[in-house]
């Protein structure tokens, strides 16, 4: 049982991480997303007064690449069936980009409302 668990868990990683990796590759807004995370992230536990507001103030943080993840996830899902124009592709391309869009949003205004 040991054993599989173990196999199991290093499964899970190896996916997680070629996941990651292949986010990184091909899509530029998750590059910069990650540096911004990079950046903000040791910022969030120094101008975060309680553990609750480092808590939100990364948080968002994550919440970004993970809103960032699911969104080139649809786009690639969508892109395997052909890059010819379909209105129903470009609806769920589109509210996809805006579920990232709102995930920014949150993060101003999370990150406006502990600063000011």
């Amino acid at each position: 049982m040991k054993k599989f668990i173990k196999r199991r868990l290093f499964n899970t990683l190896k996916y997680a991480f070629s996941g990651i990796k292949a986010a990184f590759a091909s899509e530029e807004a998750f590059r910069l997303e990650t540096a911004l995370f990079i950046i903000l992230m040791p910022i969030g536990f120094f101008i975060g007064k309680t553990d609750i507001e480092k808590i939100l103030l990364i948080g968002v943080l994550f919440i970004v690449l993970i809103v960032e993840l699911l969104n080139s996830t649809i786009e690639t899902a969508i892109d395997k069936f052909g890059t010819d124009y379909n209105e129903l592709s470009k609806k769920a391309k589109d509210m996809s980009s805006a579920a990232v869009f709102i995930s920014i949003l949150l993060v101003i205004f999370v990150w406006g409302m502990i600063i000011w």
